[in-house]
């Protein structure tokens, strides 16, 4: 499916001269450029995963320079999000306050920002983790500005399934930086982020679709109805949770994991029901409650992943 391009608006339209730019918020600019909130999100499915890989308390400067380096080439992605969507960002109202759209930034300094961190964070994770690190590291970041945000994000409605594939990489980049190989624990983790990332991301693209039918963005919730959705949703909940509870017949985790992974599992499973029953029924705007399950969706993966970390212990 292709949809046209946006008229883009050119960055600096709703904000700042160059002369009026205090040093201060040029640095919180530049910061937000990395989409701080989105890489703690990462961190979290990484650190634990360090501790099933160790199945002890893995080499904490090992950890630190791991965090650093997700860190560096997430935030290199993000900005190079911004600088190719900085035209669609200016028309909607989420992005709208987004440094290359104010012009505290410009799209030039976004550009060598991201690129910089980009080159810096795969020497980062070479010199002081592993290339294997590195370069998956590396294929995260190319697959989230190439493939998704160049090539799905305004093409297709499946462009959040196949997208959300760079943020499962720092699973197999937590393994790597203790192993520095693979293994199907690993793999099993990166397709629980897998699947899980639809049905999280879903209920937001409810949420502000006119945002995205604006710009002609073809999210799912903008070319599909809501009993589409709830139903997609439904379909990769199910999904997810089963292929989490692989790890324990397969031998990588014991009782505590499996409890929380039933119990939160579970919980998200009666969430995603109540959606879509909602949904079925007509119910439209604040009453449909899509929001309760995108909340929910960052409990879930903080619950699972803490209980990836402490398992090794109770095991």
């Amino acid at each position: 499916m292709c949809v046209t391009a946006v008229e883009s608006r050119p960055a600096g339209v709703l904000g700042t001269s160059p002369s009026h730019r205090p040093f201060g918020a040029r640095v919180k600019a530049f910061a937000a450029l990395t989409k701080p909130r989105i890489i703690e999100l990462l961190l979290i499915t990484t650190v634990p995963v360090m501790f099933l890989a160790a199945q002890d308390v893995p080499d904490l400067w090992l950890v630190l320079a791991t965090c650093v380096g997700g860190y560096l080439s997430a935030g290199g992605a993000n900005a190079l999000n911004m600088y190719i969507d900085r035209d669609i960002d200016a028309l909607m109202d989420r992005t709208s306050q987004r440094p290359l759209v104010t012009g505290m930034v410009s799209p030039r300094e976004g550009l060598v920002f991201g690129i910089t961190l980009a080159v810096v964070s795969t020497l980062w994770f070479g010199l002081l983790v592993n290339w294997l690190s590195a370069a998956l590291a590396l294929g995260a970041l190319l697959f989230y500005v190439i493939v998704y945000t160049m090539i799905l994000k305004r093409r297709t409605a499946q462009n959040i399934v196949w997208g959300g594939i760079a943020g499962c990489m720092p699973v197999l980049i937590g393994w790597s930086a203790v192993t520095n190989s693979m293994s199907w624990a690993a793999v099993i983790l990166f397709l629980v982020i897998f699947f899980w990332t639809p049905p999280h991301y879903w209920p937001l693209s409810m949420k502000v679709k006119e945002d995205y039918a604006r710009v002609g963005v073809p999210m799912l919730p903008v070319v599909a109805s809501n009993t589409v959705v709830a139903r997609q949703i439904v379909l990769y909940s199910w999904v997810m949770v089963a292929v989490s509870l692989l790890l324990t017949p397969l031998g990588y985790t014991g009782w505590f994991y499996t409890a929380v992974a039933l119990a939160a599992g579970g919980w998200w499973l009666w969430e995603a029901h109540s959606l879509q029953n909602r949904a079925k029924s007509g119910v439209t705007g604040g009453k449909l409650k899509e929001m309760r399950l995108f909340h929910w969706s960052i409990t879930y993966v903080s619950l699972l992943f803490v209980a990836v970390a402490v398992d090794p212990f109770l095991s």
